[in-house]
Order: C-alpha cells, then structure tokens, then sequence
C-alpha cells in the first residue's frame, strides 16, 4: 500500500468551509423537529442563536444559552422539550453532533493506532458534558477536603490512577492514605483510616474490576464511610455501593484499554479538592514550593 500522499493547500481551504454544510444540517434538523408548530418570539430568538454559535454548542450551558438569546433558562428548557428532546442535556449532545466537523472515518484512517487515538479524543469530547454540570465535581472536592485522613484505593490496573492522585493530593491534603495492594492488608488500612477520622473513601475502579475492590467498597460502607467512585459507565449497576460517581469512557479497541480522559479528571477533582479548601491549600503549596526550591529538588 502506498503512503497517504500530504496534503495539498486546497484541501485545508476545502476543511475550512466543512462548518457551513454543518450548520446547514443543523438547521434542517431543527426546522424538522419544529415542522407545523407556532415558534414564539422566545423560540425564534433562540433558534436564531443555535445558529450564530453552532460551534460553540458542546460548551454552552442551558443558562448562557439562555444569555445569549435574552430569553429565560425555563424557555430554553421548554424549547427542548418542544423539539421533542428529554430536556436541555438531551438536545445539546444531539445539536453537537451535527455541528460538529465531522471526525475522521476509519476508511481514512491509516493504522488502527489512529483509530484508537480518535475514540480517545471522543471520550475525552464526552468528558467535556460531564463536566458541564458542576455539582457533582464540587460535591466530591467538599468531601475530599472534609476527610481527614483521606483514604485512596487503587488495585491493580486502577492503582496507577490513584498514586496519581495521592501524589499530587498529597501537596495539599494533610493526610492522605494510598490504598494500592491487595489481600486482607485492604481492610486493615481502611479500618485504620476510619478509627483516625476518615469520613470518605476515594476509589477508582476501572475494568476489569478486581473483587477485592467491591469487597473493599463494601466494607468502607460496613465501617460508616463513604464512598465516591471514579469508573467507567459499566459499574452503574453496582450504585448502591456509591455515595458520589463519576464516570469516563474507555477505549477497548486495542490490546489493553486506554482511558485518556481519566488523568484531566484526576485534575479536576485535585482542583475541585483545592477549591473547597483554598487558605490551607494555598498555604501548603507555597511551603511546598519553598521547601522544593531550598533543597533543590528539580533541575530547573
């Protein structure tokens, strides 16, 4: 087979005009979803803005949109359910789609390392929603703040993850507690943390899903504690062992898994931690910095 030949400057003009036949479509889908039905001057106003930032869509929540169009935000989620969406989430991940430039199709597409690499950036595309509603986020950073110490299970492929996370939360956290080999030393170190105060049990559970992590879950719950989960959307069906979730996609595609959206969500939660503890956090990471710079810990 031959090598993909480079491309040519008419093709990148030709990507450059890929928006208008987006918004095109998306006005189609629109003008179908409202077919026979009497659009108030609200409705207009906000069809007109749908239109003028189709790029924007993925992003905006149902209050800026609103903003924009100088309507209310129960008229935005009216509008939704007129176009027969489940509500404003529902429509904005429908409208996205549309205008968004259409991603590459296996058939252009090199390797199957390129295909990986494409399902990754739409899982990371998919965090970008989740994130939109930010109550969850803050929910878990107030309860990592509150729990002192912080217990942090990770076993197995899952115990990278949350060396990750102690690494960093470390800087900031007062005591935090990595949970990161297995066997019956798991119950000991949760119960340890539970008798010095810990409240919160910061798990991550990616697939496969040891039993040792659910038998771990459970006994945290046995002991009082609660749990927030960092998973993939399988292990919904095990919600009764979760006080806080939050999940991210995976890709499957090649040998192992690859999940890139999970360390920007580690980022945020150690953020969202931050947030919900600000003087102390600010303070130990200027201490940090101090202590770093005197003993000369990094090159530059």
């Amino acid at each position: 087979m031959s090598a993909t030949p480079p491309r040519t400057p008419q093709k990148k003009e030709k990507t450059k005009l890929d928006a208008i036949p987006n918004q095109k479509s998306l006005q189609v889908e629109i003008e179908t979803r409202l077919k026979d039905q009497r659009l108030t001057p609200s409705y207009r106003r906000i069809v007109q803005c749908l239109m003028d930032h189709s790029n924007e869509l993925g992003f905006l929540s149902s209050m800026e949109l609103a903003q924009l169009a100088n309507v209310s935000q129960p008229s935005v989620s009216r509008f939704s359910v007129a176009l027969g969406f489940d509500g404003f989430l529902d429509m904005r991940r429908c409208f996205r789609a549309i205008s968004e430039p259409a991603s590459p199709t296996p058939a252009t597409m090199s390797n199957r390392y390129q295909s990986a690499a494409a399902a990754e950036a739409a899982n990371v595309a998919d965090l970008v929603n989740t994130l939109s509603d930010l109550s969850t986020v803050k929910a878990f950073g107030e309860a990592l703040a509150k729990s002192k110490p912080l217990a942090v299970l990770g076993l197995r492929a899952s115990s990278g993850h949350a060396t990750q996370f102690c690494y960093f939360a470390a800087k900031v956290h007062p005591d935090v507690r990595p949970i990161i080999y297995g066997g019956s030393l798991v119950e000991d170190q949760l119960e340890q943390a539970h008798v010095a105060g810990a409240s919160l049990l910061l798990a991550f559970a990616m697939p496969l899903y040891p039993r040792e992590t659910l038998k771990a879950l459970r006994y945290a719950k046995q002991l009082g504690m609660k749990v927030a989960l960092v998973s993939d959307p399988t292990f919904r069906h095990q919600s009764d062992l979760v006080d806080l979730l939050l999940t991210v996609r995976i890709n499957s595609s090649l040998v192992y898994d690859s999940c890139a959206a999970l360390p920007i969500l580690i980022s945020v939660l150690l953020d969202a931690m931050c947030d919900a503890m600000p003087q102390q956090a600010e303070a130990r990471l200027e201490y940090n910095e101090r202590s770093s710079s005197r003993r000369k810990v990094f090159a530059s």
